[in-house]
């Protein structure tokens, strides 16, 4: 990582490396693998992979600069028959768990097509720029480095672990991140 000399190349860096992990882990999987839930209380790998994907789109593209999601630019909420707006936060678990998603290579084609997207955008933010608060639902007034640490990182690397255990309940190997 010597190439890295900034904090928005830094949070680039690990930001396309999760997405491109959650890509990674849906790929291999079949439909009915991709909705497997551990347990009743669980979401399913798609739901978590979607979730991800849609945070970090939403995160970077509108709640930093009002910008249009991929999500919507690409109309996949219409194509897919999902949410619009919702990317799964403060989801009612009965809503969120009968969600169904299109084949594994299409779901990590959204995924990929995000970390391309918000590397770039990421990758060329400025201290000043990363500094300054915005508002993020449910957190509030955050500034964006937080908002790329917390919401987008660490939220969406813990989503990560819970795609490989159902990964591994059901056989498949681990991603190894």
């Amino acid at each position: 990582m010597s190439d890295i000399e900034s904090t928005g190349k830094f949070l680039a860096f690990l930001v396309k490396d999760m997405l491109n992990s959650v890509a990674m882990s849906v790929e291999d999987l079949s439909l009915e693998e991709l909705h497997y839930r551990v347990h009743g209380n669980a979401n399913h790998i798609a739901f978590e992979a979607w979730h991800i994907a849609r945070t970090s789109d939403n995160i970077v593209h509108f709640a930093f600069d009002r910008e249009q999601p991929i999500w919507l630019r690409k109309g996949l909420h219409e194509a897919w028959n999902l949410p619009k707006v919702d990317q799964g936060t403060d989801m009612e678990p009965e809503v969120a768990y009968s969600l169904r998603f299109p084949e594994p290579m299409v779901l990590a084609g959204y995924i990929r097509d995000v970390a391309v997207a918000v590397e770039s955008r990421i990758g060329n933010m400025k201290d000043d720029y990363l500094s300054a608060e915005v508002r993020v639902h449910p957190h509030g007034e955050i500034s964006r480095i937080q908002a790329l640490g917390q919401v987008v990182i660490v939220h969406g690397s813990n989503h990560l672990g819970q795609i490989n255990l159902a990964r591994t309940f059901q056989g498949k190997s681990s991603i190894g991140f």
